[in-house]
């Protein structure tokens, strides 16, 4: 089959990427993620990312547009929904990418994470690939989390310590 997995990090994508090969699914990594701020972390990511796809000899398409302008004025004024208008921002993308690209399925490497709302992305995942006539393959990933964040640590990659959102870096650093 070929898939397209969209990324929101290397750490994130390691077990991700991992399963699928262990299903015969050879994935292409894809970078978009207009959500994450600063401008330093998104290159921190996305170069990690590169690095991950090269050393796994991995295909990565990237849409490389620091979007902090289209994320905020997807989110705003309604920032209490921003985790799913972000889900929506980015799965549709993909989805969009894989259907023109000729792909037979997406998925996202934000369903192995405990800390994004699971059945969201699912949900807006299906929505997604029926709009755009392709499939969204659901996975839970969520059992090896801890495996693939010990993992990218002993491979040396970046770890990032908020979701990627100004909100979340706010959350993290600021709110006590």
């Amino acid at each position: 089959m070929k898939l397209l997995l969209h990324c929101c990090c290397a750490p994130c994508a390691i077990k991700c990427a991992a399963v699928l090969r262990s299903e015969s699914v050879e994935p292409a990594l894809f970078w978009y993620n207009p959500n994450i701020h600063p401008s330093t972390e998104y290159t921190l990511r996305r170069d990690n990312l590169a690095l991950f796809a090269a050393n796994e000899n991995l295909e990565l398409k990237m849409i490389d547009e620091y979007g902090l302008r289209l994320f905020l004025k997807e989110v705003f004024p309604d920032t209490e929904y921003r985790c799913k208008k972000c889900y929506l921002l980015r799965l549709e993308k993909t989805a969009f990418i894989a259907a023109q690209g000729g792909f037979e399925a997406f998925t996202t490497s934000l369903l192995i994470s405990p800390y994004q709302d699971h059945d969201a992305v699912k949900r807006i995942g299906e929505e997604a690939a029926e709009k755009h006539g392709v499939k969204f393959l659901y996975r839970d990933f969520r059992p090896l989390f801890r495996e693939g964040q010990s993992e990218a640590r002993s491979m040396g990659f970046y770890m990032q310590k908020y979701c990627g959102c100004i909100f979340s870096e706010e959350k993290r650093f600021l709110v006590k």
